[in-house]
């Protein structure tokens, strides 16, 4: 599962470039926002009859900086059995962000309790958060994280360390790139996915 902080963007879901993000509407600050996204996915899980867990907002707001230059948020939860993810960063605020997930799935709460459990499960298609072989760049996971050899298997805390070390240097905020970034995150998921499986 992904993390909270730094922000662990999707696989597959182009990233809005900074000079492209246009102003919001909304007039939700950061905490109705968070409970907005709450809400809704507890509401999600009730209409759907598929609780919703694992729930991880993901963003690179911390009390030092509440104003990142990325400002996307990607919700990461499990529902129907799969992770899911839901990405927002058309805006130029965290807080428009959430609330545009929010409002996401506040249309899938809809379409649960009209048009049942079988049109949410074709819609929520495109939101199974699942790697692809080729985002790695050829590498596997593990040798993405530079913990490919000895044959050993890895445990939770060598994957979780590996993983934010090169964090540390892939991440956009620190010179890197948001697709670097992206499958730096699925190599670790996939990883930690495997000592689950």
């Amino acid at each position: 599962m992904a993390e909270a902080y730094p922000l662990a963007w999707p696989l597959g879901i182009p990233r809005t470039e900074g000079g492209r993000r246009g102003a919001a509407q909304f007039k939700t600050a950061l905490d109705p926002a968070l409970k907005n996204v709450s809400n809704s996915l507890r509401r999600f899980g009730d209409a759907t009859g598929k609780p919703v867990a694992s729930i991880v907002i993901s963003t690179n707001y911390t009390l030092g900086d509440r104003s990142p230059r990325d400002p996307g948020v990607a919700v990461w939860f499990v529902w129907d059995g799969a992770e899911r993810c839901i990405a927002v960063d058309r805006y130029p605020k965290i807080e428009h962000n959430l609330q545009a997930i929010h409002h996401v799935l506040e249309a899938r709460v809809t379409e649960a309790r009209h048009g049942g459990l079988q049109i949410v499960r074709q819609t929520f298609t495109g939101f199974v958060a699942l790697p692809s072989p080729e985002m790695f760049g050829g590498k596997t996971p593990a040798q993405l994280l530079g913990l490919d050899g000895g044959g050993k298997p890895h445990s939770r805390e060598d994957i979780v360390a590996a993983h934010r070390a090169l964090a540390k240097q892939v991440h956009p905020d620190k010179a890197g790139s948001a697709d670097e970034m992206a499958a730096l995150n699925a190599a670790r998921d996939a990883l930690l996915k495997g000592l689950s499986a």
